[in-house]
């Protein structure tokens, strides 16, 4: 869906079972890093066949929707089909080993407005969480919602209603800090290490801080290091804790 103008990638392959390959294959490392009561949290949309396009021009109100490539249609799908592709991934990393034991809704109040006239528009994508085992560590205690009256608490749904967040940066696939924050909470104990395979601009790394964990972040693109070591670096609790 983005096109980072870096080599290798993963998301610019031509072939569906290539990227979801990449990424069964990038998150297997994921699971051999991870300590035996870890959770892997992943937050990905769907996707449409591109109806024999070969690019995508940019959008007024979102310049990095531009790409310079577009892959053909799938095998076996046809233009303008919904892919589904998360849920290709999800059901991928289960039969590599993942226990998949939670599918949250990412709703956007706040969404990107398109211009379709054959179908709705899109206000959602998915948060998988995952575990390395089938025991391990989550905190629902800390991530539990305010009844209805506001007199109790109740453990959380799988709908999260969470508004994007611009950055002034120049990232442009930046997620809201109230989407990592529940993640980071219930996953990780206080001082735990987070690692962020797909670091980008260091939100989770912000998040990370701002909860007293510690995190780790890999990121390829040089332009992008440079912006998320000048965003975590910046981190009001970080300037605290110091």
């Amino acid at each position: 869906m983005r096109d980072y103008g870096h080599i290798g990638q993963i998301g610019a392959e031509d072939n569906l079972q290539e990227y979801v390959e990449g990424l069964v294959a990038c998150f297997r490392e994921v699971r051999r890093v991870l300590r035996s009561d870890g959770t892997f949290w992943l937050n990905i949309g769907n996707t449409y066949t591109s109806g024999g396009r070969a690019w995508r021009d940019k959008d007024v109100k979102n310049k990095g929707r531009a790409m310079s490539y577009r892959p053909d249609t799938p095998d076996g799908l046809k233009p303008k089909d919904l892919i589904g592709v998360a849920w290709m991934v999800a059901m991928a990393l289960q039969s590599d080993g993942w226990y998949l034991r939670s599918d949250i809704i990412w709703h956007k109040p706040n969404c990107q407005p398109e211009s379709v006239k054959d179908r709705v528009t899109v206000s959602h994508e998915y948060l998988f969480m995952f575990s390395k085992n089938e025991n391990y560590y989550f905190d629902q205690e800390a991530i539990k919602e305010t009844t209805s009256d506001g007199q109790g608490r109740k453990n959380k749904r799988t709908v999260w209603a969470i508004n994007t967040e611009p950055c002034k940066e120049a990232h442009f696939a930046v997620f809201p800090r109230a989407l990592v924050r529940p993640c980071i909470l219930a996953g990780s104990p206080p001082d735990g290490i987070v690692l962020d395979p797909f670091f980008g601009s260091g939100t989770v790394g912000i998040v990370a801080i701002e909860t007293g964990r510690r995190c780790v972040g890999v990121e390829a693109k040089p332009e992008y290091v440079d912006i998320a070591k000048s965003r975590v670096n910046a981190s009001p609790a970080l300037l605290f804790t110091e």
